[in-house]
């Protein structure tokens, strides 16, 4: 009898540990889930460098804006120091910290403020509505699988750019809602430092994580796997990038990144002008003027998702021209044959700046003009060159009372209209020359026409006209042809030397 009880007694402690052990196995098997290290070569740091600030609306009524960031990564809040009394901040400010390796999402919120004396303000940095919910901030989501990012911003179509929130973005283009633009980049650590993930790597790729791949081409289309990736092409697939303009700026994928380094995007409008000069006599370094006039110019193509390159000195231009007392058409196409294409050595550059020139004194005193193909003069297609003179600009600026980097941004825009297409007669208020005269009909009859275009506004107003002010005005911004300055024939208007 006892051994009998003893066999039960055991028998029903085997079968309650078999129901426990099984149990056990059932419920880790339905709650629990085997984590993965996206990166088993780094602990996974995730760092965001702010490039630029700038504000496009007068923020602060007495003075610029004091602008500070606020950042959250996974909720966990940073806060940057505060850039008093500027509209423009470059090389801002980095953050770098730590991140789970076995989560693939992170989560990151961007605020640009205006930091006052009683109530800090909320500067507009997004596309969305600013009355709708996170109208004015940026949120986003990094993948630390791809290394890309997703939400207000994003890399394939993205037409304010990857890496940038404008909040004009809204359609609050002529209201004061605080706009601003901010531009920004987000990357982590790898090992072998080509900012290609180990998922990516391993998993899409087949590349090596412990080698790096910078600058490589593996599918033979003359643009590197960090370039392709970046930006959602297929670096193991050939694609035709001499031929890819995705964004209608005239610039092709592969001139969009030998262009990177300075900000270039294949989904978003980019403009490069170079820029040379004959010295100014009695007046501040030429170089400073122009970085005056680049910060001008920006503001009303910015708020288009039209991005300006002004070069002057970063890549080629900036160059200082020997002095002549009046420079004829002949020696300013000498000019741009030895200082914009180098006697053909940086013909590339054809095809992607354009040039401006500002000589001492020449007759007319400002106009486009072709360098190198036919027809030369200021309004055909292949106008992709402009030329002022510094005895005009300082005559306007006295007159007019403002100082000449105001002159000169004016007139760059102007100038730059005819690169785009717009040209005397075409509307008929561009370039009438009694639009400027209150005592003649046309200063009446163009008066909606308000553009940089019309003379009657070159001076006054630094912006193209939205088509919007009645009879006679004209939409310039949805005109203008940003492939008008390229090439139309191969008939050239001087031979090389």
């Amino acid at each position: 009898m006892k051994k009998v009880l003893s066999y039960v007694i055991i028998l029903v402690l085997t079968i309650n540990l078999f129901i426990t052990t099984t149990t056990s196995k059932n419920f880790e098997k339905e709650n629990y889930t085997i984590k993965e290290d996206f990166d088993p070569l780094v602990d996974i740091k995730l760092t965001i460098d702010f490039l630029a600030i700038r504000a496009f609306d007068r923020i602060d009524f007495l003075s610029d804006p004091d602008f500070f960031i606020k950042l959250y990564i996974n909720d966990n809040e940073f806060k940057s120091q505060t850039w008093k009394n500027t509209k423009s901040v470059y090389d801002c400010w980095t953050v770098t910290t730590d991140v789970p390796d076995d989560i693939e999402d992170v989560k990151i919120r961007i605020e640009l403020w205006d930091s006052n004396l009683f109530k800090n303000e909320l500067c507009d940095i997004s596309s969305e509505g600013k009355y709708e919910e996170d109208g004015q901030t940026l949120d986003l989501i990094y993948s630390i699988k791809t290394g890309i990012w997703s939400g207000d911003d994003y890399n394939i179509g993205d037409s304010s750019g990857y890496g940038r929130g404008c909040g004009a973005g809204d359609g609050s283009i002529y209201k004061n809602e605080n706009d601003c633009e901010i531009f920004f980049n987000i990357y982590q650590n790898d090992f072998d430092n080509d900012s290609l993930p180990y998922w990516v790597e391993t998993s899409i790729y087949g590349t090596d994580p412990k080698i790096d791949n910078t600058g490589e081409d593996l599918d033979n289309d003359k643009i590197p796997i960090e370039w392709e990736h970046r930006f959602g092409f297929n670096p193991l697939i050939w694609e035709d990038h001499e031929n890819f303009d995705h964004d209608a700026d005239s610039l092709n994928n592969t001139e969009e990144f030998n262009t990177s380094r300075f900000g270039s995007d294949p989904y978003r409008k980019d403009i490069f002008l170079e820029v040379d000069y004959m010295r100014y006599e009695n007046s501040s370094e030429p170089i400073e003027l122009f970085e005056k006039v680049r910060e001008i110019i920006k503001d009303p193509y910015h708020r288009q998702n039209i991005l300006f390159h002004i070069d002057i000195g970063e890549v080629d231009g900036g160059d200082e021209i020997p002095p002549d007392n009046e420079s004829s058409f002949e020696e300013i196409l000498e000019i741009y044959r030895n200082y914009f294409t180098h006697n053909g050595e940086q013909s590339w550059k054809r095809g992607i700046y354009h040039y401006a020139l500002i000589v001492e004194y020449c007759r007319p005193s400002g106009y486009g003009f072709s360098g190198d193909v036919k027809p030369h003069w200021g309004y055909g297609p292949g106008t992709n060159c402009f030329v002022l003179n510094k005895q005009s600009i300082k005559g306007k600026s006295d007159l007019f009372r403002k100082n000449e980097e105001y002159i000169i941004s004016h007139l760059f825009m102007h100038e730059m209209g005819h690169n785009f297409g717009i040209r005397f007669g075409n509307p008929l208020g561009c370039d009438n020359q009694n639009s400027d005269n209150p005592l003649r009909p046309s200063f009446y009859l163009f008066r909606n026409y308000k553009s940089v275009m019309n003379y009657r506004y070159t001076y006054l107003k630094m912006d193209y006209s939205d088509g919007s002010h009645g009879k006679r005005d004209f939409d310039d911004w949805d005109a203008i042809d940003l492939k008008w300055f390229e090439f139309v024939n191969s008939d050239p208007v001087f031979e090389s030397s």
